[in-house]
């Protein structure tokens, strides 16, 4: 997910009641809820990256030590402001063990937002570099960008106030982003069952891949990929329309098969990285002077406004 979403997830956790357990608490929510993407300085790489991001930084060594870092940082801050006498009077004690609780809570909080995009993350590495896919959420959600927000603002008006039960508001939005996420996993893998059984039915196509890509605000709508034979076709499901979902007549081949393609991976980095990424690869080939112009995409992104960034075109030459 944005990094706005994760830091309004820590900041939720806070107000929900997690900071009167020590002073510093929200701040350490917060920074552990980004923490993993310092991997995003990789993206000066251009397309190498893709195979770098939401990898080691978001595996098990990782999430266990990024927060032990964390903690010491934010008890040096605290110590570091009472010898330079500007730590706020009103800052409640800082106390290690409870800050490093929260820095675990805020950091995994990360990995569990961002499976639940198509983009994807290696949980495992560097143990094993399987992507997991949640096919949940839009990378940018619109009810999360509101609902959390809500929900932040009227606890610390409530705490403001000096009302009991500040955290109230906080916990409510958390519960209701808990419900909204396993109402969008449900009806993902619904439409993916659907789009399975469809194909099978009336095409006799039994797909090995299916995927559910969320879209931009229309949260109960999805863009159907499947792929079979070397083949991939398109759809739509709408869980309020009539017909739910409807699958395009026509599909195309992927030729991932083709020589070129490994030709094209064995002289490429960004080709080679760009393979290991995507989920559902395809290349368009044409014919240039002495050989192939090998272009790679991934469907996943075909319709998206940053789709060039997802693309790598690779001229390739026959062999003497």
């Amino acid at each position: 997910m944005d990094n706005f979403t994760h830091s309004l997830a820590g900041f939720a956790l806070g107000q929900a009641g997690l900071k009167r357990l020590t002073g510093l608490a929200v701040p350490t929510l917060i920074i552990g809820a980004n923490l993993p993407d310092i991997d995003a300085v990789l993206s000066v790489l251009g397309t190498q990256s893709l195979a770098m991001r939401r990898g080691v930084t978001h595996g098990p060594i990782a999430l266990l030590v990024l927060p032990l870092l964390l903690t010491a940082a934010m008890v040096w801050f605290d110590r570091w402001q009472v010898r330079r006498r500007k730590r706020p009077r009103n800052r409640p004690p800082v106390r290690p063990g409870a800050l490093l609780l929260l820095a675990y809570i805020g950091t995994l909080s990360h990995p569990a937002l961002d499976y639940l995009n198509n983009y994807g993350i290696r949980l495992l590495e560097p143990f094993a570099p399987r992507w997991f896919h949640g096919d949940t959420l839009f990378i940018i959600d619109a009810v999360l960008w509101t609902i959390l927000p809500l929900g932040i603002w009227l606890s610390r008006k409530r705490e403001a106030a000096g009302r009991p039960g500040w955290e109230r508001p906080a916990q409510a939005v958390l519960v209701l982003t808990l419900l909204y996420i396993s109402g969008n996993y449900a009806l993902s893998s619904h439409a993916e069952a659907q789009v399975a059984q469809k194909l099978a039915a009336e095409r006799g196509i039994r797909p090995d891949l299916v995927v559910a890509n969320a879209v931009p605000v229309v949260f109960w709508q999805r863009a159907m990929l499947w792929r079979a034979e070397a083949m991939i076709g398109r759809g739509a499901y709408d869980a309020l329309g009539a017909p739910a979902l409807t699958l395009q007549p026509g599909s195309a081949a992927t030729n991932m098969a083709s020589p070129w393609v490994a030709r094209a991976a064995a002289q490429n980095a960004d080709a080679q990285a760009f393979l290991f990424w995507a989920r559902m690869p395809y290349a368009r080939l044409t014919d240039i002077s002495g050989g192939k112009r090998v272009v790679l995409r991934d469907a996943r992104f075909d319709s998206s406004p940053i789709a060039d960034r997802f693309t790598v075109t690779v001229d390739v030459k026959e062999s003497p």
